[in-house]
C-alpha cells in the first residue's frame, strides 16, 4: 500500500496515483456540541477514524494483507448543520454542499481517480453526500462509495444502548472525544433533562418514519442525550470498533472493484 496525502504530494505523483488508488474524502462539520464539546467535535472524530483506519491498514499490509493504494483528502471542514444555528454553527445550504462535493468529485475524476470513498462525519450531510456519490456515479466512469463512520463496526457489541448511536452531545460523541481529544472536552457537562413532548428527530412516533419538528432542536438544549455517564474507556472501545469497520470497508470495497466490468 501507498498512502499519500494529497496536500503534501506533488501534481506528478497525484496524478501517477490515481489510476489505482482509493481517494478519500472525509467531511466534517463546524456546530454548537451543548456546552461541553467543541465546535470541532465532528470533524475531529472523523478524522480520528480515518486516520487510524489508514495506520491500520499499514499494518496489516505489513503482515501480508492485500491492501489498496490510497490517497488522503483534506477534510472538508463545514457541514449542513442550519439546524444547530440557534446556537452556533457555520453552514452550508443543502445545495451549496451538494454543489461542493460535486465539483471536488468531478476534480477527483478529471485528475485520473477512478475509485473515491467519502466518509462522514456528522448527520447532517449523510443524504447531502450520498446523493453526491450517486450523481457522480451517473456522470462519470467511477466507482463512488459513501459512509458515515458511526454506522461501521467490526461486529463487537456496541457498550451503550443502539439509541444512544450517534446522538449529538451525548454519550456517544463525549465518550469518542474523550478517547480521541480528551484535552477538549470540559470536565463540566451541562445537566440534561428530557423535555416533554420527547423530540421526534430520533425517536419517530411509528418505524420508518422521518419527522423534523421545528424548533426541536433548541428545545432539547442541544443534546439528544445525557452525556454524565460518558466514559473515556467505552469511547476508546467504540472507536476501535469503527476504526476495524472502516479499515474492512476500504478492502471490501477495493476488492470489488479492482477490475471495471464491461458494460
Amino acid at each position: 500500500m501507498t498512502l499519500r496525502n494529497l496536500t503534501e504530494s506533488t501534481w506528478r505523483r497525484t496524478r501517477a496515483a490515481a489510476p489505482d488508488a482509493i481517494a478519500v474524502l472525509p467531511i466534517g462539520s463546524q456546530e454548537q456540541h451543548a456546552g461541553h464539546l467543541p465546535m470541532g467535535t465532528d470533524t475531529m472524530l472523523v478524522d480520528a477514524v480515518v486516520a487510524r483506519a489508514l495506520a491500520l491498514l499499514a499494518e496489516e499490509e505489513a503482515g501480508g494483507a492485500e491492501v489498496p493504494d490510497l490517497v488522503l483528502l483534506p477534510t472538508l471542514p463545514y457541514g449542513h448543520s442550519p439546524h444547530h444555528s440557534f446556537a452556533a454553527a457555520l453552514t452550508l445550504s443543502a445545495p451549496v454542499l451538494g454543489a461542493v462535493l460535486d465539483e471536488l468529485l468531478d476534480s477527483l475524476a478529471a485528475c485520473g481517480y477512478r475509485r473515491v470513498l467519502v466518509v462522514n462525519g456528522h448527520g447532517g450531510n449523510d443524504e447531502i453526500m450520498r446523493l453526491a456519490v450517486k450523481r457522480f456515479a451517473l456522470r462519470a466512469e467511477v466507482t463512488a462509495a459513501a459512509c458515515s463512520y458511526w454506522t461501521l463496526s467490526d461486529g463487537t457489541p456496541d457498550p451503550a444502548p443502539a439509541d444512544l448511536v450517534p446522538g449529538h452531545a451525548g454519550w456517544f460523541e463525549t465518550s469518542l472525544m474523550l478517547a480521541a481529544r480528551p484535552e477538549l472536552v470540559r470536565a463540566e457537562r451541562p445537566a440534561w433533562e428530557p423535555v416533554d413532548p420527547p423530540p421526534l428527530f430520533d425517536r419517530p412516533p411509528h418505524p420508518g418514519l422521518t419527522v423534523e419538528r421545528h424548533g426541536e432542536w433548541e428545545r432539547v438544549g442541544g443534546a439528544t442525550d445525557d452525556a454524565a455517564g460518558a466514559d473515556g474507556a467505552a469511547g476508546a472501545r467504540l472507536l476501535d470498533a469503527r476504526v476495524r469497520g472502516l479499515a474492512r470497508a476500504v478492502l471490501a470495497l477495493d476488492a470489488a472493484t479492482r477490475t471495471t466490468p464491461a458494460h
